[in-house]
């Protein structure tokens, strides 16, 4: 698995960025440090101009490659959906239908770890990001608009394998694409809770929401 996961490149949704950072060792650059940068400040307190002063490069360079700073968290965002997809269905390889449902909670809901094939981006770091910044790559005027020309497509993808593997459990259950987004959206939320709000979720600090949610499908589906 890991020589097969060594030579796949994330693929992002062509129309988010104007230039492909993958193509170029700036553009590498520019994705590593945005990702440490955004984490150090804030999404909202972050400029291409900062990036531009850490990297060591015009700003105007920044925007060859993005239009704004919007779709360059849309573009982390895609980039990190498309990462777990990857991790959801080589470790869903093969198993039964019960079992790679459990393993599919448990991919997109665990603590995350670097990952070695892709050097320039911190996985950790990008999964910080997702937490506490994710909403505001959808919670704007444009989203209809954005979501027509495909920007939240590989996030889609993930809500539907989850939704496939829970139709393919229980095929008369009424709501399985609602608990698929249910299981994506509220471990991010519940990571963002034991790290801030801890007095109102049960998942503490080191655990994860794996556990919460595996019982809560698992009941609901009757398993």
């Amino acid at each position: 698995m890991k020589n097969l996961l060594s030579n796949l490149k994330i693929s992002v949704p062509e129309k988010i960025y104007v230039k492909d950072p993958e193509s170029s060792e700036l553009g590498k650059r520019i994705v590593e440090n945005g990702i440490l940068l955004i984490d150090e400040l804030g999404f909202d307190s972050f400029t291409f101009k900062k990036l531009g002063i850490k990297i060591g490069s015009n700003e105007s360079s920044i925007y060859r490659y993005f239009e704004s700073k919007h779709k360059f968290l849309l573009y982390l965002s895609s980039w990190y959906w498309a990462w777990i997809e990857y991790q959801l269905v080589f470790e869903t390889h093969s198993l039964s239908p019960c079992n790679k449902l459990e393993k599919a909670i448990e991919v997109v809901t665990r603590n995350t770890k670097k990952d070695s094939n892709f050097s320039h981006i911190n996985e950790v770091v990008l999964n910080r990001i997702m937490i506490n910044e994710n909403s505001k790559s959808f919670l704007t005027k444009e989203v209809d608009q954005e979501n027509k020309e495909g920007y939240f497509v590989v996030y889609k993808r993930i809500v539907h394998r989850l939704r496939d593997m829970i139709k393919e459990i229980n095929p008369n259950y009424e709501f399985p694409s609602t608990l698929a987004s249910t299981i994506i959206d509220g471990s991010l939320h519940q990571h963002f809770l034991k790290d801030h709000f801890a007095s109102i979720t049960d998942c503490k600090t080191g655990d994860t929401p794996t556990l919460f949610y595996k019982n809560l499908v698992l009941k609901t589906l009757n398993i």
